[in-house]
């Protein structure tokens, strides 16, 4: 059974950082790993993927507004897969998800795996 489990949330004062991490378990760490969220009375949204495009080469895709603070990397040993986020935001306030796919994708419903969540909360 596939489990993805989300870790290092918390509440961070507008400027800090937090790293969040998936720990990956009953599966080939997939092909795709992605970070999404969630705010109140939302829609999940993408955040930023990892895609494997061949070896030990990988490519990373943010969305706008977390490009240039947002960090996503992967540990393939440890079947982790990490989101460091810098420069936090109230904005970035929500529950992070992370997901699994099989292929390269930003969309939502191309995910089959998801983790619980983790809240992440930015204090102005």
């Amino acid at each position: 059974q596939v489990q993805l489990v989300e870790s290092g949330g918390g509440l961070v004062q507008a400027g800090g950082s937090l790293r969040l991490s998936c720990a990956a378990s009953g599966l080939t760490f997939r092909y795709t790993m992605g970070w999404f969220r969630q705010a109140p009375g939302k829609e999940r949204e993408f955040v930023a993927r990892i895609t494997r495009t061949g070896g030990s080469t990988y490519y990373k895709y943010y969305t706008d507004s977390v490009k240039g603070r947002f960090t996503i990397s992967r540990d393939n040993a440890r079947n982790t897969v990490y989101l460091q986020m810098n420069s936090l935001k109230p904005e970035d306030t929500a529950v992070y998800y992370c997901a699994a796919a099989g292929w390269g994708s930003n969309r939502v419903s191309d995910y089959n795996d998801w983790g619980q969540g983790t809240q992440v909360t930015v204090s102005s």
